[in-house]
């Protein structure tokens, strides 16, 4: 029988194949008769061979625009340089040449964030026909419009002083040339780039003038002519190869070692309650049958959070902290890849009670869990400790008990202690991610530095099943009593409810609107959270917001 997590992976698999073929085959074949590379194939020459690019919001807008937009025409991701990380923003041009979508926006704007949030450089890989004029009301207003991709250029050029490298690889045109234009440096490429407020057909119907694409804005117009580029490169290739360079200039912040050699790694301690794994390689890795086993058929079952844990920390070691409290939190210290990090996660299953108390249902925040968790935020956070979030959470307890023993208050401290943590947070749905726990446990509104799901993650406000019995519970229970059969129109109503919250509640929706930066696999887990943490560990802090500005002695009185 397959499992559920390998049946999710394997439709996710099928889907982002499909996906990275960006316009097809054909469209792919017209941009190499062009002389250029495709935005993937730029990005594999970019970025150090044999190393992952961690792409952010592959399945963005995958269900919209009937499949029209693969990817919503951007490729946006985080990639290693001469063993540096980046942040690369490369428009696709097999997909409607490139041109913007509303979500063609969103995707890279939360590139930018996170080359903000994280202090690293960003690359752009410019070959856009601008605006997707069809839907140009999704992309030119509004206070996350086009505009603020320009803003964000400017905040990190200006006072982020974050390196911004723009390589005009085709068309920029009209506002999208200010992308290039407010960047540190501009590429050109000799023959197929072309940068200018408007085209030659623009050109010939405002001012009546004719001139050829080259002459009006080609690569050697603008850098022995305007001066607006700095570089010319005769291919993709070389032009490619001069980025590289440039970015192995750049001076290189200090961090702790994450080789597991150096001050990062922090060796096992005795004396301390360890969980130790059971299975797998024992350097954080196990067997991929073993990994897609790890959950249960059904997504309501239980199962014991510490083994997920041990297969993506190193040695398979989580040292607990408070374990015999509140047990429903995991709360623990680890390294992943030599890098310390403190992780919450969520115990599914019925929890054993002190003696004399109610067993505690997993997957629920209670009071003394959400205390507990507050704490542990907090000295994590005066530490300078990473966290990480493992999500599998169906809210807050609710009842007279819970009440009476000040859940909201204690909800209000871990929400708090979370929003107002300056260390990294990074988040993990692995199943449920509901209610106000989602939110407590670093939901996407409390802006952490990387949210990602595996396949098998569910967001949603709650459950379908709790859904129909909010909405059409009475009408149930009004049946039942009467031991007649329901109405065939709450039937139906019950199951289109029913329906649309297993749609909703797929990984695959949270990603196609951008609730989540990636979904990723299992045997995946380990690299990618490594990854996103080595990134955010260049910003030495506060980790608030989208970006936080330094101090600026010409802006203090």
């Amino acid at each position: 029988m397959t499992s559920r997590l390998r049946q999710a992976s394997d439709e996710l698999r099928a889907l982002e194949e499909r996906l990275r073929a960006g316009g097809g085959v054909e469209r792919i074949a017209r941009q190499h008769k062009q002389g250029k590379w495709t935005a993937r194939e730029r990005i594999a020459a970019l970025c150090d061979s044999a190393t992952r690019f961690l792409e952010v919001g592959l399945l963005v807008a995958y269900d919209q625009y009937d499949g029209q937009a693969p990817g919503a025409g951007v490729v946006t991701g985080i990639g290693l340089v001469n063993g540096r990380e980046i942040v690369v923003v490369a428009n696709d041009a097999t997909v409607k040449a490139g041109s913007w979508w509303p979500e063609t926006i969103r995707k890279i704007l939360r590139a930018q964030e996170i080359a903000m949030r994280c202090r690293i450089p960003i690359v752009y890989l410019v070959d856009s026909a601008g605006v997707n004029l069809p839907y140009q009301g999704g992309v030119f207003p509004g206070q996350y419009g086009a505009s603020r991709i320009f803003y964000y250029n400017s905040i990190m050029r200006r006072y982020l002083r974050l390196p911004q490298i723009a390589a005009v690889m085709g068309p920029c045109i009209a506002g999208g040339a200010y992308l290039p234009a407010l960047s540190d440096v501009i590429l050109m490429v000799k023959g197929t780039s072309f940068m200018g407020l408007g085209g030659p057909n623009l050109v010939k119907g405002a001012t009546g003038q004719s001139i050829d694409a080259e002459t009006l804005g080609g690569a050697t117009t603008h850098t022995e002519v305007s001066g607006v580029a700095h570089y010319s490169a005769d291919t993709d290739e070389a032009c490619l190869a001069h980025i590289r360079q440039l970015l192995d200039r750049l001076p290189r912040r200090g961090v702790a070692s994450a080789t597991g050699t150096g001050p990062g790694a922090e060796p096992e301690s005795a004396g301390v309650h360890q969980t130790h794994r059971s299975f797998g390689t024992g350097d954080g890795e196990a067997h991929e049958s073993e990994l897609y086993d790890v959950l249960p058929a059904d997504h309501r079952m239980s199962y014991d959070m510490r083994a997920i844990l041990r297969v993506f920390v190193d040695r398979g070691v989580v040292d607990e902290f408070q374990p015999m409290l509140a047990r429903e939190l995991i709360c623990a210290d680890a390294s992943i890849e030599g890098i310390p990090v403190g992780i919450l996660a969520n115990q599914r299953g019925l929890i054993k009670g002190r003696p004399g108390e109610k067993p505690r249902f997993g997957g629920i925040l209670y009071a003394e869990s959400a205390e507990k968790a507050a704490f542990f935020i907090e000295r994590c956070d005066r530490e300078g400790l990473p966290l990480l979030f493992v999500q599998d959470v169906s809210g807050f307890m609710v009842g007279p008990e819970a009440e009476h023993e000040g859940i909201i208050r204690a909800g209000a401290r871990f929400v708090e202690a979370m929003a107002c943590a300056r260390v990294p947070k990074l988040v993990l749905t692995v199943n449920h991610a509901s209610g106000a726990g989602y939110y407590a446990m670093a939901g996407q509104g409390f802006d952490p530095d990387f949210i990602f799901t595996w396949p098998t993650g569910r967001m949603g406000v709650m459950e379908g099943e709790s859904a129909i019995q909010a909405v059409h519970g009475p009408a149930i229970a009004d049946a039942r009593q009467a031991n007649r059969q329901l109405d065939p129109d709450v039937e139906r109503a019950i199951e289109d409810m029913r329906q649309d919250y297993e749609h909703q509640l797929d990984a695959r929706f949270a990603a196609a609107r951008g609730y989540v930066d990636a979904v990723i696999y299992p045997e995946d887990t380990r690299d990618v959270i490594a990854m996103a943490l080595r990134a955010s560990r260049n910003n030495p802090g506060p980790h608030i917001g989208p970006f936080t500005l330094p101090p600026q002695p010409e802006l203090v009185r």
